[in-house]
């Protein structure tokens, strides 16, 4: 029997997403100025033994009888996968040294019921008119429909702002690498516009899970922004970065909003040199465009060591890597030389 993988919050953040039967109950208590709280149950809450008194009643789930018994003051506690309302009207009796920073009595045993058991809880305010849901450590205010849409358009509109100064820094590093010309500072900025558009992206990737399928359009325009701009960063890091991919991905993603805008700690953390350094790209980005294998791609650049070598082979020095082909794709290297030269190519 195959093991029931470990819900994550974001896994209990879809089950509340406009459109799903849960939301349609948790909106129908605002709505009816009632308040609730609502328990995932998981083994580990069944061993801790944190509840008492009110009734079992082990029925099929349906949001209307799931807001018919939420009219009761007890907490409900039902099965994880939404499939049937356990308990109803119950006393929820957590541990009261477990630190909780709420006020309320819903509130307080919502949180520490969410600790002690590391289990998923809805509590519903009454007076706020707010739902919050705790999952283990977890605390977190779930947002209207209204207000998910007006944050996610805010940034993508952000995002794409970025993204046009990301293309214009990459269309200019694509011109001065077939020049000879490229400086540190050049592919900082780069990898800067990167960084900053990629940090933003998972801002509001949350707000993508909770908004569910009424989120889908400005999700595909959220796809479309980020097509390809993670890929461009990686390859960029190959060409110019003496140490490995991996590494510096990890160093750019600890850097905050801050550390980014100064590009000259992404140049001695990246790169390792000045920002008023000349440096030469291996060629990985220009090769990327070519009908190349990985491998290919590789024995290309070793054997050239920089992408001005490569710009300057001849149909023979490809031979040994790419016997028949060796012709066209010289023919190709020259062709993409003169559309990066022309502006055609941005990335």
């Amino acid at each position: 029997m195959a093991i029931e993988k470990e819900k994550t919050f974001m896994d209990f953040l879809k089950l509340v997403s406009p459109g799903t039967s849960l939301r349609t109950v948790i909106d129908d208590i605002l709505r009816s100025d009632l308040g609730a709280m609502i328990v995932f149950d998981t083994p580990f809450f069944q061993k801790e033994n944190i509840f008492e008194g009110g009734f079992r009643i082990n029925c099929r789930f349906t949001s209307q009888k799931l807001f018919e018994l939420c009219k009761m003051d007890g907490a409900i506690i039902i099965s994880s996968d939404l499939k049937r309302i356990l308990y109803a009207n119950i006393l929820m009796n957590p541990d009261i040294g477990i630190r909780s920073i709420e006020t309320g009595t819903r509130h307080k045993a919502a949180e520490r019921t969410a600790r002690q058991a590391q289990t998923f809880v809805i509590a519903i305010s009454e007076r706020r008119k707010k739902t919050t849901l705790y999952h283990g450590s977890s605390r977190y205010y779930l947002k209207s429909t209204e207000e998910l849409i007006r944050n996610i358009t805010s940034n993508l509109q952000i995002l794409e702002k970025q993204k046009e100064i990301l293309t214009e820094h990459r269309i200019n590093l694509n011109i001065l690498e077939m020049s000879e010309l490229v400086s540190v500072s050049d592919v900082c900025k780069v990898i800067q516009r990167t960084e900053m558009i990629l940090k933003i992206s998972e801002s509001i990737k949350r707000n993508f899970t909770e908004l569910g399928k009424e989120g889908s359009i400005m999700h595909m325009r959220y796809r479309e922004i980020l097509r390809g701009v993670e890929r461009s960063e990686n390859e960029i890091i190959r060409d110019y970065a003496n140490i490995p991919l991996k590494r510096a991905k990890t160093l750019l993603a600890n850097l905050t909003f801050d550390g980014l805008l100064d590009t000259e700690s992404i140049a001695r953390l990246i790169l390792e040199k000045s920002l008023e350094e000349t440096i030469q790209p291996k060629g990985y980005r220009f090769l990327s465009h070519l009908p190349l294998s990985a491998k290919e791609t590789s024995q290309i650049i070793r054997l050239n060591e920089n992408l001005d070598n490569i710009l300057k082979l001849e149909p023979s020095s490809l031979e040994s890597i790419l016997k028949n082909r060796s012709s066209n794709i010289y023919e190709e290297i020259r062709n993409l030389r003169e559309q990066i030269i022309n502006g055609k190519i941005t990335c």
